[in-house]
């Protein structure tokens, strides 16, 4: 099994980069877990309220939210013990690095998409 990502913002739009990312991941070979208040399931995968309700590790976070819904989920990504996180353009600002730098998180900000090779107009 490949690792495990949680994509924060997920969602069953997709044209939202929040879904072009759960795709992405899934062509890569990741196990990845929506994470949406709101939704149960994005594109078959079961999706989860938060990063702390879901069972097992997390082996790296992507968000796909505003900078200030950033700040309050990036306290769950470091409770959980996620070792990587990307914060996505539009996620980003300088106040969610940061806070994501003073939780001990080392936050890539870029467009995780790209990052795994694949590319966001394709999808």
């Amino acid at each position: 099994m490949g690792k495990v990502v949680a994509i924060v913002g997920a969602s069953s739009d997709r044209a939202k980069f929040g879904n072009k990312a759960v795709r992405a991941f899934a062509r890569q070979g990741y196990t990845v877990v929506p994470i949406h208040p709101r939704e149960t399931e994005v594109e078959g995968w079961k999706a989860y309220p938060s990063v702390l309700d879901v069972p097992g590790a997390i082996d790296v976070a992507s968000l796909y939210v505003p900078p200030s819904l950033g700040e309050r989920v990036i306290e769950d990504i470091a409770k959980k013990g996620i070792p990587e996180v990307w914060i996505n353009p539009g996620a980003d600002s300088p106040e969610l690095v940061a806070k994501a730098r003073a939780l001990g998180l080392k936050p890539m900000v870029a467009c995780s998409i790209l990052g795994i090779g694949e590319s966001p107009a394709a999808l």
